[in-house]
């Protein structure tokens, strides 16, 4: 276990950081506005899922392979910036979809698990998330109590759970706005394509990020 005051000190880092808004926050926003609040919260769920992936390789000393080596770097961030992309031209391929027979908030209906299952692909192949816990999570780690994976798959579960909330807080206030447009076809239409293109824009972001952070 890493000592208490290093837990402490990891845990308000981790809130200033993932207070600000970021790629993680730009993607539920733009799910959100494209889907619906169920939709956002969901995807929070899967994309804090899928950062797991990248905090368990860099506890286990893969992410620092990734993080150093530009060919794998290049290609985690080429497949997540493209999945991101697909993702949000699908959101305004499909974004008069829903109308007829939808709930009163107009969102379609999409399968749970499927809206899982993006979330946590886009948080699995997030470049960033190596960068920062390759960066951060060794300065919070007592190397001479050992089970030094151990510590940082603490940490990393620390964050993930501070991360969900925050998001998840950004998805209901996204689903609280779209619930206004929804009681207009013309309205949800234009923001389902709104957040369809922050989600394309995102991918775009990610796609110039470095292995230097």
């Amino acid at each position: 276990m890493p000592h208490t005051e290093a837990v402490i000190a990891f845990a308000l880092t981790s809130l200033v950081l993932i207070a600000i808004p970021g790629p993680s926050v730009l993607f539920v926003i733009g799910r959100s506005l494209a889907w619906g609040r169920s939709a956002g919260l969901w995807s929070v769920l899967g994309n804090e899922l899928g950062s797991l992936v990248p905090i368990t390789a860099v506890a286990f000393g893969v992410g620092s392979i990734v993080a150093q080596s530009v060919a794998l770097f290049t290609v985690v961030k080429v497949l997540g910036a493209l999945y991101l992309a697909y993702l949000g031209i699908q959101a305004i391929r499909h974004r008069r979809d829903g109308f007829e027979g939808a709930s009163q908030t107009g969102s379609p209906r999409m399968s749970t698990l499927v809206v899982l299952r993006q979330g946590f692909i886009v948080g699995a192949t997030n470049p960033k998330t190596i960068v920062f816990f390759v960066a951060a999570l060794p300065q919070f780690v007592d190397f001479h109590a050992g089970s030094v994976p151990l510590q940082m798959m603490i940490l990393g579960l620390i964050f993930t759970v501070i991360a969900f909330v925050c998001d998840g807080t950004w998805a209901l206030i996204a689903g609280a706005a779209r619930s206004w447009f929804a009681r207009s076809p013309r309205r949800l239409a234009a923001v389902r394509g709104t957040g369809g293109g922050m989600m394309i824009g995102l991918g775009g972001v990610l796609l110039l990020a470095d292995n230097k952070g």
